[in-house]
């Protein structure tokens, strides 16, 4: 078995990816505002914690992207004799870039907006212990410059629930 940070990752990219579910939610979107968002594929999802100067030149990650990996893992014991009763705090990092500054700053809406979608769609049990609140948070950090020129991060936080005997 992978290791609960792993596993719980592996969890969100699951749902992200299975059936380009992201990359649908996100089309929806663009087609029903008219606005030409530039897709993401389940291959521009990653599970890599790298920021976007690491990931710019020593992966060679394209935009727009989404960074997944676990910041933190509290076992809280809240249920008695369980080997772990806590949670594990998941973080998607959303990553837009373009030539223009108004590009980036409006496409990252349309990717947390997809993103949120689904996370929405699953609340309850994602199996193997594991179980998704509902709850996140979401900050937008402003357009600077990288990438194509621009580039724009919204950082997702969810905590996702375990108990495992």
């Amino acid at each position: 078995m992978l290791p609960l940070t792993l596993l719980a990752v592996q969890k969100l990219f699951d749902l992200l990816t299975d059936d380009n579910s992201l990359m649908a939610a996100i089309d929806l979107l663009a087609a029903e505002t008219g606005i030409a968002v530039p897709p993401i594929t389940s291959n521009q999802v990653v599970l890599n914690s790298a920021g976007n100067e690491t990931a710019d030149k020593e992966i060679l990650l394209s935009y727009p992207r989404i960074c997944l990996y676990s910041s933190q893992i509290r076992n809280a014991q809240r249920e008695r004799f369980r080997s772990f009763s806590g949670s594990i705090a998941v973080v998607a990092e959303v990553w837009a870039s373009g030539s223009l500054v108004g590009d980036a700053d409006r496409w990252i809406h349309f990717y947390v907006e997809g993103l949120t979608s689904i996370l929405r769609a699953n609340i309850g049990d994602w199996g193997d212990g594991f179980s998704f609140s509902g709850i996140y948070d979401v900050q937008l950090q402003p357009p600077k410059g990288g990438g194509f020129g621009y580039v724009e991060l919204a950082k997702l936080t969810c905590n996702l629930d375990v108990s495992l005997v």
